[in-house]
């Protein structure tokens, strides 16, 4: 018959989940991350699959300022459009942006065509 510890220990390496990354089951906890030791991924321990839905991000100007969808903003750079020779001038206003997710949280439309913008390089009208 197993020792108490022993078992105790069996049931608590059992509890650990496979790597999200890689799906190995080469895991080991470290303070209040888990470790993949075939690929290195971390991740928590606390279960925070639904902390996205409840908490929404706020999303703020160069000043600031947090923007809502629908705001009317202005560019306070000009900024080259990657792929083409397009320039956005600094001190164009676009009306009606939408936030959105991602590195380019701002998707707008101006008469140069829609982009997606980084909200650093806008100021809220």
């Amino acid at each position: 018959m197993m020792p108490y510890e022993f078992h105790d220990l069996k049931a608590k390496m059992t509890a650990i989940p496979a790597c999200p990354q890689c799906t190995m089951e080469n895991i080991y906890p470290d303070g209040a991350n888990y470790v993949c030791a075939n690929c290195g991924y971390e991740w928590s321990m606390v279960d925070d699959t639904y902390a996205d839905d409840t908490a929404a991000a706020v999303i703020k100007d160069a000043n600031g300022n947090v923007l809502t969808d629908g705001d009317e903003v202005v560019l306070i750079k000009d900024l080259k459009v990657k792929g083409s020779s397009i320039t956005l001038k600094m001190g164009t206003k676009i009306k009606g942006i939408r936030l959105v997710g991602g590195d380019h949280e701002v998707d707008c439309r101006t008469s140069a065509g829609s982009f997606m913008l980084k909200a650093c390089f806008l100021r809220k009208v």
